[in-house]
């Protein structure tokens, strides 16, 4: 497990420096070690569809320098963000319920569905990565989601048993460690970067996830616990590590404080009040994956009202750098520091706006190298 920061006097004043050379533009280790470039671009994850490989082909030609292993949740149960994941589990089994995905003894088709889609994706990612060199993304539900969505043998949250917790995070470190593995092996070229989905971690957090009947609401779940479970995932992975969650008041100081690289939002979400614990964070090297194109057409019922227009990339990345302005950092490290995705997953997107899309947090992660300010 990684040691908590260094609270001596030498190290708050090496700090200091440190983030003085960030806003000053230089390098600083935390950025040198990420695996993406200046002006990256990548997806959230889902994806329209049923059909891998033209899914893959889509993903690969679209934001070939930072590529993701697609989620098809159209093609349904065990394709969907918690099914999927569940079957990487490692000793623990789901099968579905009506109410939803419930701990099982021993598995059962639910699980070898989930697994042999995921078998699948891995198949026609394959082929469309061969001699690829660069980031590569993998996503899954992180800790806290999966307690929060899983179902014990009575019907109840495993959020609410705390043992349960805790071996749910312990049996996803052991799989994520050997999908991780698995991705490498069929693409050696990869630098592998781990998303851990985690829509749920600010209700797990503020008491808010509902129970099974729906009239009441799980306790809230100690914060030092929350950062430490994410903590164990995130080092057992062994791999550069992004948390996502498009859900409101994502908490940008706990998840850098877990290990993670880079926190994936929703910007559109991302209130005046977050800005300073997003600043500080950003300063003690948290890269941002934010997420400016909507994930439906402008006009839409999905779209956010005064999104900027497709044909706008400069625009869709406007909030980004305004953003930078008011933290007052330097402009020279804001392409470095963040990569354009669309708000969130595209399964409800078609087929060709969810291309579009992809294509254009390419043109907007360019416009931030050609013009950060």
């Amino acid at each position: 497990m990684k040691q908590e920061p260094d609270s001596s006097p030498v190290a708050q004043v090496a700090g200091r420096e440190r983030i003085s050379r960030l806003q000053a533009g230089e390098d600083v280790n935390e950025t040198a070690t990420r695996p993406w470039g200046a002006g990256a671009a990548t997806g959230v994850g889902s994806m329209p569809g049923e059909d891998a490989r033209e899914t893959a082909r889509t993903v690969t030609g679209e934001v070939g320098d930072f590529p993701f292993l697609p989620e098809l949740p159209a093609r349904g149960p065990g394709a969907d963000m918690v099914g999927r994941s569940a079957g990487m589990l490692v000793d623990v089994y789901v099968h579905l319920q009506p109410s939803g995905w419930r701990i099982a003894d021993r598995p059962g088709m639910d699980t070898r569905r989930a697994r042999s889609w995921l078998g699948e994706d891995l198949d026609a990612l394959e082929e469309f990565t061969q001699g690829y060199t660069g980031p590569l993304k993998v996503q899954a539900a992180g800790p806290w989601t999966l307690a929060a969505a899983l179902e014990l043998k009575g019907g109840e949250s495993a959020l609410r048993d705390p043992g349960a917790c805790r071996d749910l995070a312990a049996s996803l470190a052991e799989g994520l460690r050997a999908h991780l593995a698995e991705v490498r092996r069929r693409v050696p070229g990869a630098e592998v970067v781990l998303q851990l989905d985690e829509p749920s971690v600010t209700p797990v957090l503020t008491g808010r996830v509902a129970t099974a009947s729906g009239y009441r609401t799980y306790r809230a779940v100690d914060r030092a616990v929350v950062e430490g479970s994410l903590r164990d995932v995130i080092d057992a992975a062994g791999a550069p590590s992004v948390v996502h969650s498009c859900a409101p008041d994502v908490p940008f100081a706990l998840l850098h404080r877990a290990g993670a690289a880079a926190v994936s939002y929703d910007a559109a979400l991302l209130t005046e009040r977050q800005e300073e614990a997003v600043g500080e964070a950003v300063e003690g090297g948290l890269g941002l994956f934010a997420g400016v194109v909507p994930t439906a057409p402008n006009g839409s019922a999905g779209a956010p009202a005064g999104a900027a227009p497709m044909s706008d990339p400069a625009g869709s990345v406007g909030g980004v750098r305004t953003l930078w302005r008011r933290l007052g950092l330097s402009p020279q490290t804001l392409a470095g520091s963040v990569v354009i995705t669309p708000a969130c997953g595209l399964a409800a997107a078609d087929p060709e706006y969810a291309r579009r899309a992809l294509a254009h947090c390419v043109r907007a992660a360019g416009s931030l190298v050609r013009d950060p300010e």
